[in-house]
This record gives C-alpha cells, structure tokens and sequence, in this order.
C-alpha cells in the first residue's frame, strides 16, 4: 500500500486485507452513536457526504457476535453489559466499532498509538472496549476538547467537549511520544516575600511545556470549524487541522504512517502531509477522495507554486476502491490437509446447518469472503456442506443463516 492512498469502501474490508504493524498513528472519529442523521448542506464542497448515527442490531452481522463471544470473552462481557445497561442500540454500536478495534490492534505496529475522537454520548462505553482491546494498562490520557457555542439547554449545562481516549498498543516497548514537538508557551506565576508580604510576578515561559489533557479553542487555537472560514468544506462533523497537528506531531515521527479509517472529509491526511508524515484515508463515500485532492491543492503547503497555485505531481492522491491483499499472512495448508483438520474440528458436522455429513459431502468454504476483504488462511476456512455452500455463495454467513432460518433448517 502507498502513501496518500484514499481508498472508498466499508473500512473493515480494507483494514482486513492490510498487513500487520504497519501504521505509526491511527486516529478515528467515527459516528458517535448520537442518534442522529448528519449531512453536508447542498452548495457546500462537501455536498453529497451524509451519514446515520443511529444504531441498531440490523447494523451488524450475526457472525461478528459470534466471533467475538469465542475469540475475545472479555470483549463480549463489556460489549453485553453495555447492551444492558444502554439498550441494544448501544450494544449494535459497540460490535460494529470492536471489529474494526480488533483490526486496527493488528495493524499498529508496536510503538504505535491510537486516538479514538468520542463525545459524551458513549465515551463511557468505547473507554470499556478500549480496555478490553488495547489493555487497561495501555490507556494514556482522556483528552478534552472544550469550546463554546450558542446552546439553548434549560434542565442541564451546555455540553460543549468532546472526547479524545489515547491508548498505546504496548506500553514496554517504548512506544512514540514527542512531548516536545508540541510544547506552547504559558505564563507562570512567580512568588517571592518582601517585608512580610508574599507577591507574584506573571512571567511568559517562551520554554513552554507540554500541554495538559484538556484543550480549548482560546488557549489552544482549536475553535471549531464552523468559525474557520478558510478550512470549512461544509462536512458535518468536520475536525479543525490545528486538533490534528497536535495529535500527529506528538504521537508520530517524521515520515511515519498515520491511518485515518473514518476519514471523512480527509482533515488527518491533510495535516499528515503538512507535517511530513506518510497517511492512508478509508472512508465508504467517494466524497472523501474529492476532498482530499481539493483540499491538498488549496490548503497544503506541499509544491512549489506556479502561476498562483500549487502543482502536484501526477498520481499525488491514489484512489482505491479495492481490497488490498495481505503479504505473508498466516499459513495456507494444502487443500486435503485444511480438510481432513477441518473435519476433525467441526466433528464431522456443517458449519452452517449444524448436521453430520461424510466427509466426502464437504466443501471448502472462507468463512468471511474473499470479495469481503476475507484472508485465504486457514484460520478463515469452514466445512460446509453442498446444500449450505450453494446457499451461502461468496455472501457472508448472515447471508446463510437467514436462508437457513426461512428454509426452517434450524442450527
């Protein structure tokens, strides 16, 4: 995979089919579960770009239920205590977004770190599926974003912050963080005693330090970017480029790979490049891939300019709508070999409809397509048999199941 690489697909299939330990810094601000329906106005650049951010158990695929109950336990207890807690829309939301945790886990590479962008909505839960996924020990910081705004509230105060939790995927292995690349000035305080009386003296520290966990938009110059009049695209949940300066320079070395998978109207790829550092975008609407090209043109301090503008060399964006192919992924074992381990496995019975067949009646089945951004691994291979494979096809195993359901075949 290249750098400056926009790729226009659901980002699960994608983030499966890249390989492991390759990103230095992923950062994520996905839907929020707020229950609302978001989209860009009409005559906006971002025209065209909407989404739903309300959630229910339609959203996910009954495999991914399966799937975390057996390889990740702990991950399911907080996902169903959630459920409980918050309703099914919660829990919908927390299976949806653990798949693609459990992806981005694999693909950070050792010193890497992750921030997941949440508001108060559900950061209570994500922090929980954090925990389980990244490990308690891994959490870094709850970040607080903080800004002001008109707000028409009676019953409880304004909520103005958002929220950014900062995990590392290992703590020991002396993961990236450079504290001193985003270093701002403060005015400190200085006191001393004079005939009996103590005084203070405010002094500017041009050393600066390294700032707190809270970030507003006077301290900080990160206002929102409905009053950025020179970023806005019109994209609804638009994140302004000083945030991500700030998250990029501290937790990625120069030259290194940042992956955004919700990347929206590309705001992360456009302060990766500002800053030298190499980016991959994902996001399921084509919308995404325009904007990064506009925005590189007109916002990016990134060629020499020509006539007034700046010329970029050809093939500067790749656009994908592909899935990549992992290189050296686990083993492939010979076909009769994968079958006769299979058999054993499955005790002689379908993957699908639960029944005990010969083993001549199998087939070979990839559990999460090939055209789904599935592995041809071992791990992704079922037994199925003839009736089941052909209901199935190259569809997922929801596919299979609600077939198996209206035939009355029950598992």
């Amino acid at each position: 995979m290249k750098n400056r690489t926009i790729f226009t697909r659901d980002n699960l299939e994608v983030l499966r089919g890249m390989d492991g330990e390759t990103a230095d810094l992923v950062y994520l601000d996905p839907p929020f579960n707020s229950k609302r329906d978001y989209a860009a106005p009409v005559g906006s650049k971002a025209a065209g770009a909407a989404f739903k951010d309300t959630w229910s158990l339609n959203d996910t695929k009954e495999e991914w239920h399966g799937l975390i109950a057996e390889e990740h336990p702990r991950l399911y207890k907080v996902i169903e205590g959630a459920g409980a807690a918050g309703g099914r829309g919660d829990k919908a939301y927390l299976i949806y977004m653990s798949m693609r945790l459990l992806e981005l886990r694999r693909i950070l590479r050792a010193g890497g770190s992750i921030y997941y962008h949440c508001d108060p909505t559900m950061s209570h839960g994500v922090k929980l599926v954090m925990d389980a996924v990244f490990g308690r020990a891994n959490f870094r910081n709850e970040i607080v974003w903080g800004y002001t705004g008109p707000s028409n509230t009676k019953r409880y105060f304004p909520r103005k912050h958002d929220c950014l939790l900062f995990y590392v995927k290992d703590r020991g292995s002396g993961y990236y963080f450079d504290g001193e690349a985003v270093r701002r000035e403060y005015v400190k305080l200085e006191t001393g005693e004079t005939g009996g009386i103590f005084k203070s003296a405010a002094t500017l520290d041009a050393g600066g330090k390294i700032p707190e966990d809270w970030w507003t938009e006077k301290r900080d110059g990160m206002s929102p970017v409905g009053r950025l009049k020179r970023e806005r695209v019109g994209y609804p949940t638009q994140k302004p480029i000083s945030l991500l300066q700030r998250i990029i320079a501290a937790s990625s070395p120069r030259g290194g790979m940042v992956l955004d998978p919700f990347c929206g109207c590309a705001t992360t790829c456009i302060a990766a490049e500002k800053l030298g550092r190499q980016w991959i975008g994902i996001d399921i609407s084509p919308k995404a891939a325009e904007l990064v090209k506009e925005r590189l043109l007109n916002e990016a301090d990134i060629a020499p300019a020509r006539g007034g503008g700046m010329l970029l060399p050809k093939g500067y964006v790749i656009h994908r709508d592909d899935i990549p192919r992992r290189r050296g992924a686990a083993k492939r074992s010979p076909p009769r070999q994968i079958k006769q381990f299979l058999f054993g496995k499955q005790e002689g019975q379908c993957g699908g409809c639960l029944q005990t067949f010969e083993y001549r009646h199998f087939h070979i089945d990839h559990i999460v397509p090939t055209a789904k951004g599935g592995q041809d691994i071992d791990e992704n291979k079922q037994l199925l048999c003839g009736h089941c494979n052909i209901l199935k096809s190259d569809r997922d195993m929801a596919h299979l199941k609600a077939r198996l359901r209206e035939l009355k075949i029950t598992r």
